[in-house]
C-alpha cells in the first residue's frame, strides 16, 4: 500500500470483531514479527464486539509472539502533588499525599487516563511492565523483557527508556483514533535535543522491601507542539493513513519520526534565537 494513501474501510454490517480488526490491521501494514508501540482510543473505532479485549487480541494475532507489542502504561497520578494542575490540591495536603500514597506496583497499579485498551493489555498473560512509578511501559512478545527492563528512574522517556529500545529495533508507531499529541516517541527527540530544562519529580516505590518516596529528574515536555509537528512529518510521505470504522489510524516508522522531530525542534530553536 502506498504511504500516505488513505483507504476507507467499509465496516461489516455487524460490529467490528477480532477477525475483522486483524484483517484491517494487516491491510494497514502490520505484520508478524514487527515491534510496534500503540496509542489508542477505543471509542474512535465505533462498536467493537468484545471492546478493548478484542482490539488487544487482534493486535496480538497479527504481530504474534515473534513480534513485540508495546503500550505506554503511565500512572501520572503517581507523581509529586506540588506539580498537580488538573486539579491542583492544597499545599497542606502535599505531605499527607507523599506519606500515604500506596507504593507503585507494576502488577496492580492502574494506568491513569490512558484508555481501556491499555488497561486491558497490561493485565494480559505474558505482558511485562517496567518499574517506573509514573511512566511505565507494558510489552508483550519476543523482545518484551529487553524493552522494559532497566527503565531508568531519571529522564524516563529518554535514552534509558523503552522508547529508546524501540528505536534501536527499528520499531513502528500505531495511532488508533488519536492524534500526534499522543505520540510518546516524540519525547525521545526532546531528550536528545538536550536543551529542555529539568526538574525534580517524585513518587512512592518499594525499594529494598520498604515503601519509600523517591525523587527523580525529568525534563519539561512540550507536548502542545506535537500535533503541528506530526502534520509536518506526515507530509514526508512516511505515514500510512487508514480508516477503521469512523476512526483514523496511522502507522509509521518510529525511528523516522524521532529523527524528524529532533530536526524540527532544532530548527524551531534556531528561529527563536534569531
Amino acid at each position: 500500500m502506498p504511504l500516505n494513501q488513505a483507504i476507507s474501510i467499509q465496516s461489516m454490517k455487524g460490529p467490528h470483531t477480532v477477525d475483522s480488526l486483524a484483517a484491517d490491521f494487516r491491510r494497514l501494514g502490520l505484520e508478524e514479527g514487527m515491534t510496534v508501540i500503540v496509542h489508542s482510543s477505543l471509542r474512535s473505532l465505533g462498536f467493537v464486539c468484545g471492546g478493548p479485549v478484542a482490539v488487544v487480541q487482534a493486535l496480538m494475532r497479527v504481530i504474534t509472539e515473534e513480534g513485540t507489542l508495546v503500550m505506554p502504561a503511565f500512572s501520572a497520578d503517581y507523581s509529586d502533588p506540588s506539580r498537580w494542575e488538573n486539579p491542583p490540591v492544597p499545599e497542606s495536603w502535599w505531605p499527607v499525599i507523599r506519606e500515604a500514597m500506596p507504593a507503585y506496583d507494576p502488577v496492580y497499579t492502574p494506568t491513569w487516563k490512558m484508555g481501556k485498551i491499555v488497561e486491558v493489555f497490561r493485565t494480559m498473560p505474558g505482558v511485562k511492565r517496567s518499574r517506573h512509578p509514573s511512566f511505565s511501559f507494558a510489552a508483550w512478545g519476543r523482545e518484551a523483557e529487553a524493552i522494559v527492563e532497566d527503565h531508568s528512574l531519571d529522564f524516563p522517556l529518554g535514552e534509558q527508556s523503552p522508547l529508546a529500545r524501540i528505536y534501536e529495533r527499528a520499531g513502528w508507531v500505531l495511532l488508533i483514533g488519536v492524534g500526534y499529541d499522543n505520540n510518546t516517541s516524540f519525547h525521545l527527540a526532546e531528550h536528545r535535543l538536550g536543551t529542555r530544562p529539568s526538574h525534580l519529580e517524585g513518587a512512592p516505590m518499594i525499594l529494598e522491601g520498604k515503601r519509600q518516596w523517591v525523587t527523580f529528574r525529568d525534563i519539561s515536555l512540550m507536548t502542545e507542539q506535537f500535533e503541528e509537528m506530526g502534520k509536518d512529518f506526515e507530509r514526508t510521505g512516511k505515514v500510512r493513513l487508514f480508516r477503521i470504522g469512523p476512526g483514523e489510524v496511522r502507522l509509521f516508522p518510529q525511528r523516522a519520526a524521532v529523527d524528524f522531530a529532533l530536526e524540527w525542534f532544532r530548527k524551531r530553536e534556531e528561529r527563536s534565537e534569531r
